[in-house]
């Protein structure tokens, strides 16, 4: 490992001691696709110390694409009776006021929050002070990519396993903010190198 990746990352392990030194939430969404008319299909968020402040199937105002289906397993009869995304913000704006928010891909999550609010009309850009997990993981594991010009980013899952993190439910919002947690934690916690 080069100086520059390992200065990089001790900055990701301090980082990531500032992050949960401020007890963060941590939050996750499962989608019904990946592009800009798609919204949130699943979000939760968990407290700094695991316990559950939503979670919540969410009815979109789009169809859930049939690859999104295939990764999350939601569909469009699991989400018949959920309560739509005005009627959930609510619950996840309180969760979030005030707190540091912990997100793995936070542009993703961030993006599909302001997505399901102008497709169903609601008013203001949602404030979230979030930190991307993503970035901060990637910093931390160090494998640079040539093509990027930058740290390598690594899916949620990968860097599970890496980390050595048993993963039970993976792609579902409440066990993907689980791990997002207890990845930053074994990166606060971290001098070596992880597998």
């Amino acid at each position: 490992m080069s100086a520059g990746a390992n200065d990089a990352r001790h900055e990701a392990v301090l980082e990531a001691g500032r992050i949960l030194a401020e007890h963060p939430v941590y939050l996750d969404t499962e989608t019904t696709g990946l592009d800009a008319g798609d919204q949130i299909v699943e979000i939760c968020v968990l407290d700094h110390d695991g316990s559950v402040l939503v979670d919540s199937l969410v009815k979109s105002a789009c169809r859930i694409s049939p690859g999104a289906a295939a990764v999350h397993g939601i569909t469009e009869g699991a989400v018949r009776d959920a309560p739509m995304w005005p009627e959930v913000w609510p619950a996840v704006e309180a969760a979030l006021r005030g707190r540091l928010v912990a997100i793995y891909n936070a542009p993703f999550d961030l993006r599909m929050i302001e997505q399901s609010h102008r497709a169903h009309g609601l008013a203001g850009r949602p404030r979230v002070d979030a930190r991307c997990l993503m970035e901060l993981y990637a910093r931390f594991r160090g494998d640079w990519s040539g093509r990027r010009g930058g740290y390598r980013w690594h899916r949620l899952e990968d860097a599970g396993w890496q980390c050595g993190i048993e993963q039970k439910q993976a792609h579902r919002a409440r066990a993907d903010a689980w791990l997002a947690s207890a990845v930053l934690h074994h990166v606060a916690g971290q001098g070596s190198r992880p597998r």
